[in-house]
């Protein structure tokens, strides 16, 4: 059957106020792709639970990539620390873009509302900021991995 035109422009008003780069329609007679060329929508969010780093060990296990688990000498020297987790599922990126850089590295001093990390989700880009000031200890996911919710992140010695 296909759509009219009327339908065709409502179609293109809805996606560019969207902000969807690109919608497919397909059925047995027609088909009609739009796309825009806008920038990818950037999110805030901030990191929702931030554990002491004795529930650390317990997230790892459930985790799905292989993760070290500290030896208990190493947890008891950590305790006071406090884990960074995920807030999403997606991909982790240290910095805005390629040759950026990165938000924070290890023995950065951070404050509450500093950009950590983005974690790029079904292509949004959310920027996720400290829910505490301290100094970085560790960075416990590699540039573009992905990571599941809840997922270990940082490790913060508070201030």
């Amino acid at each position: 059957m296909g759509m009219d035109i009327k339908q065709i422009q409502d179609l293109i008003k809805f996606v560019s106020k969207s902000g969807v780069n690109e919608v497919s329609i397909e059925e047995q007679d027609f088909k009609i792709t739009i796309k825009t060329n806008q920038e990818p929508t950037y999110v805030t969010a901030s990191v929702p639970a931030i554990a002491p780093i004795a529930a650390a060990p317990v997230a790892q296990a459930a985790a799905p990539a292989p993760v070290a688990t500290p030896a208990a000498p190493a947890a008891n020297a950590d305790a006071n620390l406090i884990t960074v987790k995920s807030p999403m599922i997606g991909t982790f990126y240290r910095s805005a873009g390629p040759g950026k850089p990165s938000f924070v590295n290890i023995g950065d001093d951070i404050n509450t509302g500093n950009v950590l990390c983005i974690i790029e989700a079904m292509k949004l880009f959310n920027e996720i900021e400290s829910e505490v000031s301290g100094k970085i200890v560790k960075i416990l996911v590699e540039d573009a991995q992905p990571v599941e919710y809840d997922q270990p992140l940082f490790l913060v010695e508070p201030k």
